[in-house]
């Protein structure tokens, strides 16, 4: 026996237990039946396609069933082609082999009736794109509970979404509606992607400029508040000693200008004309 299974034993049809891998006897004669469980060992299911070389003759859609398994209706009205897998475990032997007719089939069943509800609550667009979750989700709430409600001895693990489509004659169209949506969702990225880069640039450049005219200003208002001030110093030096005030502001300015000035000639005021032959340009060696 396998170390992933469980004997069950019966002794003249009835049921009289479970035994574990390992060594045992039974009486002969067909006093005691038993039948191999892999109660450890994870099986399947899959709706509208077959792996090839398996066992089970549950796991795969029948051929007379694998269309029909796939053919479901949205809410919406439209028409989808949905394959799909469960992952079980025989987690009760005795309900497994004993309570249900065809516990496996009877599995297919509520499987496939459970995945046309939760498909027709939702639309194409979202059984096809974003629901795939949801729709995972949902179906294996569902077929727990079921399977609990039949005493199927069965403890679902998993629902997984394979291949979605829409019916062949319209499958080209549809797939050209989709091409339209990825296009229309690149060219949408690719904006937010431009709008991403320019607006914080312009922002940034708004903000510098912002504190360039607030720097300028602060230091116009400060240059013109320091003029004001020292024109008020002055004036008040001016009334005290307007002969000297003058005077010494006559001096500063000469001291200020005379340095840029290239060439100095002296005159006298009484002098008539002047004969421009005096060289005066400092540098030459000329007296200033």
């Amino acid at each position: 026996m396998p170390s992933d299974s469980v004997a069950v034993v019966q002794r003249f049809g009835r049921y009289v237990g479970e035994v574990p891998p390992g060594l045992h006897f039974k009486i002969p004669f067909s006093v005691d039946t038993v039948t191999i469980v892999p109660v450890k060992r994870q099986l399947k299911q899959e709706f509208g396609f077959t792996t090839p070389g398996a066992s089970d003759p549950y796991q795969g859609s029948r051929q007379r069933d694998g269309t029909r398994e796939t053919e479901m209706v949205t809410g919406d009205l439209n028409a989808a082609l949905v394959e799909w897998v469960i992952q079980y475990r025989i987690s009760d032997p005795r309900k497994f082999l004993f309570e249900v007719r065809e516990p496996s089939e009877t599995l297919r069943y509520a499987s496939e009736s459970v995945m046309r509800e939760v498909v027709g609550d939702r639309t194409v667009d979202e059984v096809i794109t974003v629901g795939r979750q949801e729709i995972e989700s949902e179906a294996l709430t569902k077929m727990q509970a079921l399977t609990v409600k039949y005493a199927l001895g069965i403890s679902i693990d998993q629902v997984q979404l394979k291949n979605i489509n829409p019916p062949k004659p319209v499958q080209a169209s549809f797939n050209e509606v989709n091409q339209a949506q990825q296009e229309k969702e690149k060219l949408i990225n690719e904006a937010r992607r431009d709008y991403n880069k320019v607006i914080p640039l312009a922002e940034g450049e708004k903000d510098q400029r912002i504190r360039e005219a607030d720097g300028y200003r602060l230091k116009r208002i400060n240059e013109a508040e320091g003029d004001a001030a020292r024109f008020r110093a002055l004036y008040a030096e001016y009334l005290k000693a307007p002969d000297v005030t003058r005077r010494r502001i006559y001096i500063e300015t000469m001291q200020d200008v005379m340095p840029l000035i290239r060439s100095t000639v002296i005159v006298d005021g009484n002098l008539s004309g002047i004969l421009p032959l005096m060289n005066l340009t400092p540098g030459l060696g000329a007296p200033q």
